[in-house]
């Protein structure tokens, strides 16, 4: 399968398919392949007659192959694209179009947040004859890798620790990791490393107080430093969302079992297991000796008062509790 980035690569050189389906749960490069066609399929004077914005909820397949069919006005090519097509009724009907696309149009088809059915007739048509793009969603270990490339691919750097900061703090939101790395490039030297203190001053994640900082307390079970995170969260909860917290502290947890259950295996060859880059050894030593603090019994409490977190910060079971409240109960739980 292509890469987002090859597609865009022939895009930008002017090589245009006629027919491009994106689809996938990940809507972060759906966008960035959806962009690169409209910035550069037409020119700005051309888009008044040659680009058309459909919708899936209101499309009619006829609709989308009438426009498709239509010849350029004073441009080598028409656009059309269809934003939210999961939402179309008869996109399974452009079949025939697909099979048999216009030379003289471009039609992009944006199916975001799931997968086609590739066993549809229709799904067979588009992999002969279009580009098609299924955008997979990161899993959370694979997202600081992610980073580190992304970062790569601008001329910078970002040292390990930094990277699983974000991730950390941002989880797999790519579009926003991306705003803050692009606001971290623009803010530093061409010649500077980004680094946690970067990340510190320029996205806003307190040097102290922040889910990284809370799961390494928790860690060492420093009560002391676990209640005074809580509270700082407690006071600046929009910069330290529950759901975030509580996805965080999942992910903590499942790293410390995974350690748990591999014990005999030396820190380079538990970055395996734990879908970690060789270079963040030190990580994983930080993870075994936090692993070792919790037995097997304490670990599965953990998850089952995690899962009690999650519904009382949506509501669940409980009229209203703080941030601190529903901290306060899990850490009474493990600890």
């Amino acid at each position: 399968m292509q890469k987002h980035t090859d597609i865009i690569k022939s895009i930008e050189s002017g090589n245009f398919a006629p027919v491009y389906f994106l689809h996938g749960e990940e809507a972060f490069f759906i966008d960035k392949i959806s962009d690169a066609i409209i910035e550069h399929a037409l020119t700005e004077a051309e888009r008044a007659f040659n680009q058309i914005i459909l919708y899936g909820k209101e499309a009619d397949f006829m609709n989308v192959v009438d426009n498709a069919r239509q010849f350029p006005m004073m441009a080598q090519r028409r656009l059309i694209v269809v934003k939210e097509a999961q939402e179309m009724k008869t996109l399974v009907k452009l079949e025939n179009y697909v099979s048999n696309p216009s030379e003289q149009s471009v039609l992009l088809i944006a199916h975001k947040y799931k997968k086609l059915d590739k066993r549809t007739k229709f799904a067979k048509a588009l992999a002969k004859h279009a580009v098609v793009f299924e955008s997979k969603k990161l899993y959370s270990n694979q997202v600081p890798q992610w980073i580190s490339q992304y970062v790569s691919s601008k001329g910078k750097k970002i040292d390990t620790k930094a990277s699983f900061l974000l991730t950390e703090y941002l989880g797999e939101d790519l579009s926003r990791i991306t705003t803050e790395l692009d606001k971290l490039s623009v803010n530093l030297n061409d010649s500077e490393s980004i680094t946690t203190k970067h990340i510190e001053e320029y996205v806003g994640i307190s040097k102290d107080y922040n889910v990284f900082e809370l799961q390494k307390a928790i860690g060492n079970k420093d009560l002391v430093k676990i209640h005074r995170i809580i509270n700082y969260f407690q006071e600046n909860p929009k910069s330290n969302p529950m759901v975030l917290v509580v996805s965080n502290l999942y992910n903590y947890f499942t790293k410390l079992l995974v350690v748990k259950e591999n014990y005999k295996l030396r820190d380079q060859e538990l970055t395996g297991p734990l879908g970690m880059s060789p270079r963040a050894v030190g990580f994983v030593r930080e993870y075994r000796n936090a692993s070792n603090n919790f037995s097997f019994p304490q670990l599965q409490r953990a998850f089952e008062s995690l899962a009690i977190a999650d519904q009382r910060t949506k509501g669940v079971g409980v009229r209203s509790m703080t941030p601190k409240a529903i901290l306060q109960e899990f850490m009474a739980s493990i600890i």
